[in-house]
């Protein structure tokens, strides 16, 4: 006999709201979690002039740029950016710029920025000089970007330079053949130099010299070489390439030679005096020229061409009315020694 037991009744029952209501809640947590956990994400992705918009579940951007078929090379590089429910991705790609720097060839690494900003970078510009640039500075770097910059630059310098010395030889006479000897030894002089230099790359393009300064003035080397006989002088008067050395051991130095006809004259001759046309006195050494073709003033070495007689050193003081071309009258004391003088073919050596 089935017995009817109201608190077991009354028991199944609560079970069964119980169920009821926990059952919704068993079913719709699962699918709460499984929204959460594969939550949407939209990426925008950069590479270079290239934009996409992707939405993912991804969270990993290097899978996200596998996913819509952005590769990258062993070099290039992304960084992300996190917004409001997006996600950027720019993709930096390796860019490899030839350099041409002041004749130095280089290639360099930049992942895309302003040739400003990569020479910045480097270091590669500079605060002195002009530095000219083949491609404005605010030009985007790209691969394969090929780029000369050239520095110029102008300074002023100051600094030592030697002057060498010459050697001079002189024929004397009184020495045997062959034999030398060093009248004057030689010694380089020195003169301080200021220039304003001009550099491009490092390389000299010109130098102008601004001022010179003699430190210490050199001395050329005068040597005699013995002819055993008069080769070139008279008496004991050496004279050799630009050089003479007179009797007293003087040293003189000309520039060039000429040859003249020469005569003597005296103060006592018709219209002379003891003055000369320049108001000097006459004395031996005196001579009177064609101020036209050898000026006042001009200091000379007179030999007579075939070395039979030196009258040495003279200066043009005087003038004549006989006296024309070329054509030098020669000062002598006496009209006796003008007489014996006569006329000449004389070499004139004209001293510096």
């Amino acid at each position: 006999m089935l017995v009817f037991n109201p608190m077991v009744h009354k028991h199944t029952k609560w079970i069964v709201r119980v169920v009821a209501l926990l059952l919704p809640l068993i079913i719709v947590i699962p699918l709460v979690s499984q929204t959460v956990f594969a939550q949407t994400t939209t990426y925008t992705i950069r590479d270079g002039e290239k934009v996409v918009i992707y939405s993912s579940n991804e969270t990993n951007p290097a899978d996200v740029l596998e996913d819509i078929g952005i590769v990258l090379g062993t070099e290039d590089s992304f960084t992300t950016t996190a917004g409001d429910g997006v996600t950027e991705i720019i993709v930096q790609r390796n860019q490899k710029v030839n350099l041409l720097y002041c004749g130095k060839k280089m290639v360099v690494d930049t992942y895309g920025e302003s040739l400003e900003s990569l020479l910045n970078r480097l270091g590669l510009t500079t605060n002195y000089g002009t530095q000219e640039v083949s491609l404005p500075l605010d030009t985007m770097t790209y691969d394969g970007m090929e780029v000369t910059i050239t520095q110029y630059l102008e300074v002023q310098q100051t600094y030592t330079r030697e002057i060498p010395y010459e050697v001079s030889y002189c024929y004397d006479p009184t020495l045997p053949e062959g034999e030398e000897k060093v009248l004057v030894s030689g010694k380089s002089g020195q003169v301080s130099v200021t220039a304003a230099v001009s550099y491009k790359n490092a390389e000299e393009q010109s130098r102008t010299i601004l001022s010179e300064t003699v430190l210490e003035e050199v001395v050329n080397e005068i040597v005699l070489v013995g002819t055993g006989e008069k080769v070139g002088a008279t008496g004991t008067v050496a004279i050799g390439d630009g050089v003479i050395v007179t009797a007293e051991g003087e040293i003189l130095t000309y520039s060039r030679t000429d040859t003249f006809k020469t005569t003597a004259y005296t103060h006592t001759d018709a219209g002379c005096d003891m003055t000369t046309a320049t108001g000097t006195t006459v004395r031996i050494g005196t001579v009177a020229v064609d101020p036209t073709v050898i000026p006042y003033g001009t200091r000379m070495f007179i030999v007579a061409e075939d070395g039979s007689y030196i009258y040495g050193i003279a200066t043009a003081e005087d003038c004549g009315g006989g006296v024309k071309g070329k054509h030098i009258d020669l000062y002598m004391p006496t009209t006796e020694e003008c007489f014996a003088y006569g006329v000449r073919s004389s070499t004139i050596y004209f001293l510096n």
